[in-house]
């Protein structure tokens, strides 16, 4: 029987209806996508001409800038979706005009960045060696680090058109913003409000002790994190990650759960013949807070969202997230 679930975390609700994906054709799969041209692929090493000049790179052999020989290399983006606050034209303000709160702007400041996960001309995390998933998730953090004074750090991954990556080879993206999105704002109140009723546990650390108690959804754990179905998942084969010990931010020293998340988008593919289209996103605690827990979400992109979602912000998940898990266990 459908039901609605609310996410622990979010607030967000879904409808899990589970028994849609058994009916004949009702499964989500993939098709392989097309194999990256290394001729066309800006990403590629010795092509480091081809994108801006780097902000950082990892070259175990030294070298010089924008150099073959990189393990991971950092880019600006060449359409910047933020601009540094020195460089922005302020323009109008929420202050201008009759009508301000109506029709309230500000300058998109901040930084935004382009993290090139390895030099393998390939479309997903999950086809690159562990170690290079583990290096590349470093970069992550140490980019992360780098703009610890902004508001709030999101770290995105995109993988293949349907997704919205724009370039296949595998990449992430990291926007430093100077302001809280807001539902980063909800996450860290109910995360907030958690601590002071249990007087000092942690909401998602609980929520990770409960999931291994119950065991339903775990897909896999190993001695840095836990892989989850989450309970109120919005999409087909959503996963979570949540450190073991439960620790504010993703940037801060310690566990990163790489090698977790590697082992699991290999599940997902190995499940589904193919790396499918999907969303990967670090959620880290905003600035000055401390009453959270990190933790990386994947959402495959394997249905569309469509009028129900668009209209109601209610998903509606045809793959029950206990079903998820067990085929992904087995995986």
């Amino acid at each position: 029987m459908p039901e609605i679930r609310i996410d622990p975390l979010s607030g967000h609700r879904t409808i899990v209806a589970g028994e849609r994906s058994r009916r004949p054709g009702g499964e989500p799969t993939c098709a392989p996508p097309e194999p990256i041209d290394p001729e066309r692929d800006p990403f590629a090493e010795g092509h480091e001409h081809r994108t801006p000049p780097e902000l950082h790179a990892v070259r175990a052999g030294g070298g010089g800038p924008d150099s073959p020989g990189w393990t991971v290399r950092v880019v600006p983006n060449l359409y910047p979706a933020l601009t540094p606050a020195g460089d922005a034209d302020r323009g109008g303000g929420p202050e201008d005009g009759p009508w301000p709160e109506m029709f309230s702007s500000l300058p998109a400041t901040g930084a935004h960045e382009v993290i090139i996960n390895g030099p393998q001309p390939v479309l997903s995390l999950a086809e690159l060696p562990v170690e290079q998933v583990v290096a590349a998730v470093e970069v992550w953090r140490e980019r992360m680090r780098a703009h610890s004074e902004s508001a709030y750090l999101q770290l995105i991954v995109n993988e293949r058109r349907e997704a919205g990556a724009s370039l296949p080879h595998t990449h992430a993206q990291l926007y430093a913003l100077d302001f809280v999105p807001a539902v980063v704002a909800r996450e860290r109140e109910r995360s907030g409000a958690y601590t002071t009723r249990t007087m000092g546990q942690s909401l998602l650390g609980d929520l990770v002790a409960e999931e291994v108690r119950r065991g339903e959804r775990i897909v896999a754990i190993d001695d840095e994190a836990v892989l989850i179905a989450p309970y109120a998942s919005r999409l087909p084969f959503q996963l979570m990650l949540a450190p073991r010990t439960p620790r504010a931010r993703f940037e801060d020293d310690g566990p990163s759960g790489a090698a977790l998340l590697h082992n699991g988008l290999c599940r997902l593919a190995r499940h589904l013949g193919s790396s499918p289209p999907l969303n990967l996103w670090v959620r880290t605690a905003p600035r000055g807070a401390e009453d959270f827990c990190w933790r990386i979400d994947v959402l495959p992109r394997l249905t569309h969202l469509a009028g129900l979602e668009l209209s109601t912000e209610v998903n509606l998940n045809i793959v029950s997230p206990e079903h998820a898990a067990a085929v992904l266990r087995e995986a």
